[in-house]
């Protein structure tokens, strides 16, 4: 009885060690959301400073849309943002922005002014009301919403050449067929 009460510990261990284990052999990108295949929440957002329109989840309907989350403070999306503009420029699919957590109401369209504005509308969430129902955990991620105004697909992390030829545009293709 009493070397058990001595292996009960390295148990213990070997069985935490494993979870971690396990843990450290997933892809951090892959980070499933409650939202797929469930219709985009509602949400209404204003728009950025020297915008007519805003944003709106009935904005979302009737074509195949990416919504990307995004802001002035975020390095990533900076690096996301060459490649948002060559999809706009191409007319590939429409981009709809949310410009989050904004500290000065001044820093999302300077942003956009000197990079280039590649969203159709834009909104501005500077409390993270749409970031919270769309389960934001960070910037940039992008939404991939169908016709009907359902989210098929999350990417989490800046669009590249690479992620965008290889999965995402094969996604936005396979839902036009829809």
């Amino acid at each position: 009885m009493n070397r058990l009460m001595y292996l009960l510990p390295l148990a213990i261990f070997l069985v935490i060690a494993g979870y971690f284990a396990k843990g450290l052999t997933l892809n951090p990108r892959d980070m499933p959301s409650m939202l797929i295949d469930q219709e985009v929440p509602p949400f209404d957002l204003k728009p950025i400073k020297g915008q007519v329109r805003g944003l709106s989840s009935e904005d979302l309907k009737g074509q195949v849309t990416l919504v990307n989350i995004f802001g002035s403070w975020c390095v990533a999306c900076l690096a996301e943002h060459p490649m948002l503009m060559k999809i706009a420029e191409q007319k590939l699919v429409s981009i709809y922005g949310i410009d989050w957590r904004e500290k000065n109401p001044d820093d999302g369209p300077n942003w956009l002014a000197r990079r280039g504005d590649p969203y159709t509308l834009i909104g501005d969430d500077p409390q993270s009301k749409a970031a919270i129902a769309f389960g934001v955990t960070g910037a940039p991620e992008t939404f991939f919403v169908d016709r009907r105004g359902f989210i098929r697909y999350k990417h989490v992390g800046p669009i590249t050449p690479e992620n965008w030829e290889s999965t995402l545009w094969p996604i936005v293709q396979e839902l036009r067929k829809l």
